[in-house]
């Protein structure tokens, strides 16, 4: 059965990078390892530009469709995905039960606009976009009520990271 390391926060929290950190670190271990890039998985699909609450929600039950009917193949299943809204990601762990660890990525919002590699923040702040979840967008991101993961990224550096992860799954 599949560990699903579900990473979620803000975009330019380090989701990314931290998971493809992990999956090296796995795959030197030779584990069978699969990465959900939400990014990537939109990228397919026709509400790719369309960031409600609407598409958000199906767009992550279509995550966990998908984990579910490849899960079996893996021994990890990384995914990378801001997920903002708490009840997908609850959906995850009561689907996926204990074989679910969900961590959370967090980082200040003043480093993000640092390191704003794709230029979101910039944007936003300039209103040029104005669907920046957690960031002037009308979808806040909204915590878990139940225990997770938290690592914050503007306080370790990636090695630290992802040693940190390793320990918790």
């Amino acid at each position: 059965m599949s560990k699903i390391i579900w990473l979620t926060g803000l975009s330019g929290a380090g989701k990314s990078t931290l998971s493809n950190s992990l999956i090296k670190v796995l795959k030197k271990k030779n584990f069978n390892v699969k990465l959900i890039d939400g990014d990537i998985f939109r990228k397919n699909k026709k509400y790719k530009k369309n960031f409600s609450r609407k598409s958000i929600v199906t767009n992550n039950l279509k995550i966990i469709n998908y984990i579910n009917k490849i899960k079996s193949n893996y021994d990890y299943i990384i995914v990378a995905v801001i997920s903002p809204i708490a009840k997908t990601r609850k959906k995850a762990k009561d689907f996926f039960k204990d074989q679910y660890f969900e961590v959370f990525v967090k980082c200040k919002i003043s480093i993000l606009k640092k390191r704003d590699t794709k230029g979101l923040y910039f944007k936003a702040d300039k209103k040029i976009i104005n669907d920046l979840i957690g960031y002037k967008s009308k979808i806040k991101y909204e915590r878990s009520t139940y225990k997770v993961i938290k690592i914050e990224t503007d306080k370790l550096n990636l090695n630290e990271s992802t040693r940190y992860l390793l320990k918790k799954i």
